[in-house]
């Protein structure tokens, strides 16, 4: 009988988390035999392979970025639904039985959004975890639960971006069906908050802007995106969130440092042209 759905996890050197992302798949209430796990590697030297062999029904090899390890592992699933995840991200236990209830009582969606909770240990990732959940669902967010047929039709994730890829994938799964938030959440485990590594990995993402702005000609949803009105005040502030601002001052306060120093090494990136190395 074949699976529900297949879970894809990009690694590339991540023997230290990837044993957590496999137990919270195991730990699923939908029962394992519905699950097919696919772990897509990009050439680890570490025990990254080790740690997949046994538990991931395929351990496969691709780059060189994220996007070709996510088309190439729902090109090879067996599944009509693919969850795709990062090897520092938990499921909690009833993510995939609510995927699965809501697509069955509504056909027409094609792609769910997982409320994300960021973890690890100190106040920047108070602070991260606070930023993070005013994103659920809006157009900064994007999908993880897809539907496969849907999603390979689409030719998947655009590899000519790296960074706003998966709003670009969430635009055209927009224009096939109905887009759905999930209750139940993953916790992405960030550890202890490095701000070099941080603002590195933004800037290095930012490089893809200008051939997202240009493929889409700059449209309203590419202005909301990018612009500072909606990214430093509009998505925090909409249908009442402003609230939450005001309750958490501290939290508030270290949110939009955070922000100003993703603005500005946005602007050092565009200014000086530079390409950085990949993120991994």
């Amino acid at each position: 009988m074949p699976p529900d759905v297949t879970v894809i996890i990009t690694t590339r050197n991540e023997e230290g988390n990837l044993p957590a992302c496999l137990d919270a798949i195991e730990a699923q209430t939908v029962p394992r035999a519905r699950l097919e796990v696919l772990v897509v590697d990009n050439n680890s030297d570490d025990g990254t392979v080790a740690v997949a062999t046994g538990r991931a029904e395929k351990v496969l090899n691709k780059g060189p970025e994220r996007s070709a390890q996510r088309n190439y592992g729902v090109a090879q699933a067996a599944a009509p639904y693919v969850l795709y995840l990062d090897a520092d991200m938990r499921l909690s236990p009833t993510v995939v039985a609510e995927c699965l209830a809501a697509v069955a009582e509504d056909p027409s969606i094609v792609g769910i959004y997982i409320p994300e909770h960021v973890v690890g240990s100190g106040f920047w990732i108070k602070v991260r975890n606070f930023e993070r959940s005013f994103y659920d669902a809006t157009c900064i967010d994007a999908v993880r639960f897809i539907k496969r047929d849907v999603f390979l039709d689409l030719g998947g994730f655009d590899l000519d971006l790296c960074g706003p890829e998966d709003w670009d994938l969430d635009r055209r799964l927009a224009e096939r069906g109905r887009l759905h938030l999930l209750t139940a959440h993953l916790d992405h485990d960030e550890g202890a908050f490095n701000l070099r590594r941080y603002l590195r990995k933004k800037s290095y993402y930012a490089q893809s802007f200008d051939t997202y702005v240009a493929k889409w000609n700059n449209d309203a949803i590419v202005r909301t995106q990018l612009g500072f009105t909606y990214r430093y005040f509009g998505v925090f502030c909409e249908h009442g969130k402003w609230r939450r601002l005001l309750a958490h001052p501290l939290l508030t306060g270290g949110m939009y440092f955070l922000r100003f120093l993703v603005g500005c090494a946005y602007l050092r990136q565009k200014l000086s042209g530079g390409a950085m190395a990949n993120h991994y």
